[in-house]
């Protein structure tokens, strides 16, 4: 997954040579400052092209809101969604529909609700509750594979559960560190991005996929769950994508099936405030969501899940072909120029993801705040230093997250120029000044 070029790494060339070129780059840098420039790339967007693959939605149902099974959908009710919605989050997340539900516009309120079920009002329909465990030493935690998606971070901490970072391998979450982790009983779950993770782009192996469907088995506590976010399931920047094996069938084999919750929506697919979120768990799970949603909605917005119905039904794949035309050259781009101004220096390696909405820049330990920070005063907005970290602290100050998607290609150049000259200048200013 990291690409580097072949040449003299900076910090092996003459001290002389490296004092020349750090006075072209500042005196290039400096030359930017009266460029008045507002470049963002701080967060995973789709860019306008990729929400006007979906004007469609508006008036696709042509007066008729009628579902398969004779719903009305403009009137009360369905907590889980109509059956043809279902089906479609079923397809979209790789699991039966009976084992499928279909909500509003955000997955990451049905992450809120599973957080809130779990710890204060029973995820099994029994008398476990993660709030059982309120003291310092025996707090619920949470596994945070980093760099990782800091909304996940955010809503854990929102909770007051902790949070306890495991490294992420080419492959997934190292598992090593994983099993010894879960033999604290105040572990309680573990976060991931399978396919395309944010931010690195990695798809975790099926042996991955078969340890983590098992680490309730071997888990100290016995309300442990896996907390499975489907973001960028058929997000695939080549016809070739990466194939990530059903975490469904591997915990229907390890008998944990009662200890996954899977997430998708449709947010970077179709219109994105205006999308359908799905979520996935066995009966029993989702009989106790749908007890807790039933008090403070009385159904969701079937209008809007049968206009996604009808306009994606049958046609997903040809769908997100067109998603990926329009930003895989953007990814491409990153890649260029990465390759071009950065490989074989020794100052950086990033990703090169088949899918997603991310990069993953590493630079020299120590300088990520800087080069976000140099990056920021000439006028590019990139992820705040150590996001991808609980609690914003990258212990290395090394990674920063790249989102090309919401850009256009000018924009996304530009950016790539700003960024990889504050690179070489810090990398540079740093290797000097260690002697």
């Amino acid at each position: 997954m990291t690409t580097t070029a072949q040449s003299t790494p900076l910090a092996e060339q003459p001290e002389q040579a490296i004092r020349e070129q750090l006075s072209q780059w500042q005196g290039q840098y400096n030359g930017l400052g009266g460029g008045n420039l507002k470049l963002d790339l701080s967060r995973g967007k789709p860019g306008i092209e990729q929400v006007s693959l979906s004007d469609g939605l508006d008036g696709i149902l042509q007066g008729n809101y009628i579902s398969a099974d004779g719903t009305d959908t403009r009137n009360y009710g369905g907590t889980r969604g109509i059956q043809e919605a279902r089906e479609l989050g079923a397809q979209i997340m790789g699991v039966p529909v009976e084992n499928t539900i279909a909500t509003g516009n955000s997955s990451l309120s049905i992450m809120h609700l599973v957080l809130r079920t779990a710890m204060d009002l029973g995820l099994w329909g029994d008398e476990r509750r993660w709030s059982a465990n309120t003291s310092e030493t025996s707090r619920p935690k949470l596994l945070a594979p980093v760099p990782g998606y800091d909304r996940h971070f955010v809503l854990t901490k929102h909770f007051g559960i902790d949070l306890i970072p495991i490294p992420m391998t080419e492959d997934g979450p190292d598992m090593t560190a994983a099993t010894a982790a879960v033999a604290d009983p105040s572990v309680k779950g573990i976060w991931c991005v399978p396919k395309y993770s944010n931010p690195t782009g990695c798809t975790y192996s099926d042996k991955v996929v078969e340890q983590i469907a098992g680490l309730a088995n071997t888990a100290a506590a016995n309300d442990f769950v896996v907390l499975w976010d489907n973001a960028y399931a058929v997000h695939d920047l080549y016809e070739a994508g990466d194939s990530l094996a059903s975490v469904f069938n591997a915990a229907t084999a390890a008998g944990t099936l009662d200890h996954v919750v899977q997430f998708a929506s449709t947010s970077k697919i179709t219109h994105a405030g205006a999308g359908v979120a799905f979520a996935s768990a066995s009966t029993a799970v989702l009989d106790a969501l749908d007890k807790h949603y039933s008090v403070f909605t009385v159904g969701h917005d079937k209008v809007n899940q049968l206009r996604h119905v009808k306009f994606l039904q049958g046609r997903l794949a040809e769908h997100m072909a067109a998603h990926a035309a329009i930003i895989r050259p953007k990814f491409e781009l990153v890649e260029d120029i990465f390759s071009r101004e950065l490989g074989g220096l020794g100052i950086a390696s990033w990703t090169k993801p088949k899918g997603g909405y991310f990069v993953s820049l590493d630079v020299p330990p120590g300088l990520a705040r800087k080069i976000i920070a140099m990056a920021k005063a000439v006028g590019l907005t990139l992820t705040p230093a150590g996001a991808t970290f609980p609690n914003g602290d990258d212990p290395q100050d090394r990674n920063i997250r790249i989102a090309p998607t919401f850009g256009s290609l000018e924009e996304i150049h530009a950016a790539m120029d700003i960024l990889t000259l504050c690179i070489k200048t810090a990398s540079a200013e740093q290797i000097l000044d260690r002697g």
